[in-house]
């Protein structure tokens, strides 16, 4: 009952829209959306790791032999956004591909108010954002998801600095590879909310640059607020789809 009420509160919240749900993703083509893969420039799509299929932005490793550290995103650059209620589902398959980190066994992310892929160094790892972190169950254990990762940024949590780079959220744990859906509130860089099948997991407040793995090009933007940005999707060495990509932009 609690989480319920608490969504009632996050959806009046979000009534103040200026739109209506726009789909971002058309399901048949990678239109609107930008590719970024560390080491390779910019919109250089290596060994086809992001595929439109069936509905879904798949991140596929079928071209791979070995990972080789190539951190991806697909990054939706039509537009930046500030205020704004995102929603999409996500689903692991698979295997783990050789040579991918072990902590990026079904492991992925959305990343809010993303620095533009143009201005990422060609060894990035990952954009400045604030990652809503995507994991899946490994058969026992809590493994929460949409927990907060902190890329070249700092956020606080209950009014104080998060001092971990990672920080979980109070989410089930998912071992199965269903659907999940997740969806995320953002009030630019003062309020966040992350939710997961209808129940809220996670807030957090102040997004600026900060913290660690800040890139050089970035280095005089610490301490500023993130206050707006792009979003974009990971790829970190496990396959995984997404579908149902929708953004409502709120006043």
């Amino acid at each position: 009952m609690k989480n319920f009420l608490i969504l009632i509160v996050l959806v009046c919240c979000s009534c103040n829209q200026t739109e209506e749900w726009q789909t971002i993703f058309d399901g048949n083509s990678l239109d609107g959306w930008d590719i970024k893969i560390r080491y390779h420039e910019l919109g250089e799509n290596y060994n086809n790791t992001f595929k439109a299929e069936d509905g879904q932005i798949n991140v596929s490793y079928e071209e791979y032999d070995e990972f080789e550290d190539k951190f991806g995103h697909i990054f939706y650059t039509k537009e930046k956004f500030k205020n704004y209620h995102l929603s999409l589902d996500y689903k692991f398959s698979g295997e783990h591909l050789k040579g991918a980190p072990g902590w990026s066994v079904k492991n992925s992310g959305i990343m809010l108010h993303c620095q533009h892929p143009n201005t990422m160094l060609i060894d990035q790892e990952f954009p400045v954002s604030a990652e809503t972190q995507l994991l899946g169950g490994l058969g026992e254990g809590k493994r929460s998801t949409a927990n907060i990762c902190t890329p070249g940024t700092d956020v606080d949590i209950d009014s104080k600095r998060a001092k971990q780079h990672c920080i979980n959220s109070n989410s089930e744990t998912y071992h199965n590879d269903d659907w999940v859906n997740v969806q995320v509130i953002v009030y630019s860089d003062s309020l966040i909310h992350h939710i997961v099948e209808g129940n809220k997991v996670l807030t957090y407040t102040n997004i600026r640059v900060g913290g660690n793995k800040v890139p050089e090009n970035f280095l005089d933007k610490v301490g500023m607020p993130l206050e707006d940005g792009y979003i974009s999707l990971q790829s970190e060495g496990h396959p995984v789809s997404f579908r149902n990509i929708k953004i409502k932009k709120l006043q």
